[in-house]
């Protein structure tokens, strides 16, 4: 029997005492919400500066580094969805506070790792507790704020996520510097008691009223799809993108994908009620985000290794030089939601991806030995350029969702930020690993023919990381290591280049799919049908 959604259910706040003055403040749960997602900013961007110290440590080689990042990626990229509809069924309060006490306890869990294997293991779960989060967190606030004024929460919400990003590289080049790569997780333990002291005190529950059971078939597919997808999109630089390992998942990919897409036409509570996407907008937004993220996160991947492998930058310095953008991110999302209530999300985030494409492009030409400035005014027009995006895609997807959907739409625009990360990342991470192969030996010159194929591979492998390993060079005279080192760093700078030019290319392509966003909100009035 079919059903239409209802209004969302809100837990009634007493009529007197704090809680009515305090719980269920939109504002105030804008910030209690934020303390939470600070602190999966903050171990984002403490990643990249403590990435390098932490492999170093550790023994761990590129791809184990890579299996850091993209573990929890793929972790967030399986849960994400199903986590938002966890939150429209059972409350998103509730889903919400889970997330931001596993998150602490699994950061506590990464820092008291000693092996590689241990920190692959604990960022796949704390993966899974962020996507418990994320999507709850979006969902709060779109049903804390009248929809007139989400794209103000949203401008609010990137400024204070921008804040905690400024905040992260200082602090985490601080702790990896004077105290230890472990810090830099364990930070993560009192932002979370404070965060669910607020959560527990401000934030009103909200679910929706007509879903009662989850889409088990459908997470099972869903799950299945989002797997095979992100594990091909991860393997596919070592096993080659035609192996027949690659095409073998991207086949199950789609099998999962036509098997789920047919699943939801037909249940009764899909897990993704496809009418979501009759809207071209959050159609649309969600492809934006994808591809924004494609192109921010797979170019930055590299940004850690090039200040403190080929610059030679401490952790502390190295994170200086990323400051101008987490700065920027702070005065750049409020004036793009003020942009985008005057000027509509179409012409807004386009502007913002052309500014995007320009930064991409200045970092396509850094020089080895950049300059504060130099690096700083790609970083700084960046911040101008995503800040639209972000912004104007979320409002977009979560705000043209209906309210009692809230929850799923979070998890799209989730799930679309993570799986275009992985694209960048992988894709991306093969661009730069071909480049190095293809020049290295031509930096080498002559001293190429006297390596023997595993030293050269392993040179080539090493570049990655903008490094020559002590291992590597142990007997050699110094006027040969010298002579290694500037081959590698030359040959990592043109890899670098490359995976930049190519960021350039997918936002100025990404900026014209911007165009045909709609500026209008969902129909008032027009049922939903979720079964």
């Amino acid at each position: 029997m079919a059903a239409h959604a209802k209004a969302t259910v809100e837990a009634p706040s007493p009529p007197g005492g704090a809680q009515s003055a305090i719980g269920g403040n939109p504002w105030l749960t804008l910030l209690a919400v934020c303390l939470g997602v600070i602190m999966v900013m903050l171990d984002g961007t403490v990643m990249g500066i403590a990435a390098p110290v932490m492999g170093a440590e550790l023994g761990a080689t590129l791809s184990d580094m890579q299996w850091v990042t993209n573990g929890y990626l793929l972790a967030l990229a399986v849960f994400l969805i199903t986590a938002g509809k966890l939150g429209d069924i059972y409350g998103h309060k509730r889903v919400f506070l889970l997330g931001v006490a596993g998150f602490a306890i699994t950061s506590a869990a990464i820092a008291l790792s000693g092996s590689v294997t241990a920190l692959i293991i604990f960022r796949v779960l704390q993966g899974l507790f962020g996507a418990l989060l994320q999507p709850a967190a979006l969902a709060l606030l779109r049903s804390a704020f009248p929809k007139e004024r989400l794209n103000q929460a949203m401008g609010a919400w990137g400024a204070i996520i921008g804040l905690s990003s400024a905040a992260g590289p200082i602090l985490g080049g601080l702790l990896v510097e004077n105290v230890s790569w472990q810090s830099v997780f364990y930070i993560n333990v009192p932002v979370g008691i404070i965060a669910l002291i607020m959560g527990f005190v401000i934030i009103k529950e909200s679910r929706a009223a007509s879903l009662s059971r989850i889409d088990w078939p459908g997470v099972v597919l869903l799950s299945g799809m989002m797997f095979s997808l992100v594990w091909a999109i991860i393997k596919a630089p070592e096993w080659g993108w035609t192996d027949a390992k690659t095409l073998i998942f991207a086949a199950v990919f789609v099998v999962f994908a036509a098997s789920f897409i047919f699943w939801q036409s037909r249940a009764k509570q899909p897990l993704v009620p496809l009418s979501l996407f009759k809207n071209p907008s959050i159609s649309i937004g969600t492809v934006l985000m994808m591809m924004v993220a494609f192109a921010m996160f797979g170019a930055m991947f590299f940004l850690g290794f090039f200040f403190q492998g080929v610059h030679g930058l401490t952790p502390l310095e190295a994170g200086l030089r990323m400051l101008p953008m987490s700065a920027g991110m702070i005065v750049a999302s409020p004036l793009a939601a003020m942009a985008i209530g005057k000027l509509g999300p179409k012409i807004t985030m386009a502007v913002g991806l052309l500014i995007t494409a320009s930064a991409m492009f200045l970092m396509s030409q850094l020089s080895m030995d950049a300059s504060f400035v130099e690096s700083g005014l790609p970083f700084l027009l960046l911040a101008f350029g995503l800040s639209p995006v972000f912004v104007g895609a979320t409002e977009i997807i979560v705000g043209n969702a209906p309210l009692e959907l809230s929850g799923a739409a979070g998890g799209i625009q989730q799930s679309a930020m993570q799986v275009g990360g992985a694209l960048g990342t992988a894709i991306l991470g093969a661009v730069m690993a071909g480049t190095i192969s293809d020049k290295l030996p031509g930096y080498l010159g002559p001293a190429a023919a006297a390596l023997k194929p595993a030293e050269l591979e392993g040179l080539e492998k090493a570049a990655a990381f903008g490094t020559v390993p002590p291992q590597a060079t142990q007997g050699m005279e110094q006027q040969i290591i010298d002579a290694l080192t500037n081959a590698v760093h030359l040959a990592f700078m043109d890899g670098m280049h490359t995976a930049f030019t190519v960021s350039t290319i997918v936002a100025v392509i990404t900026a014209g799919l911007a165009l045909f966003v709609r500026s209008g909100r969902k129909i008032e009035g027009e049922p939903v049908h979720i079964g």
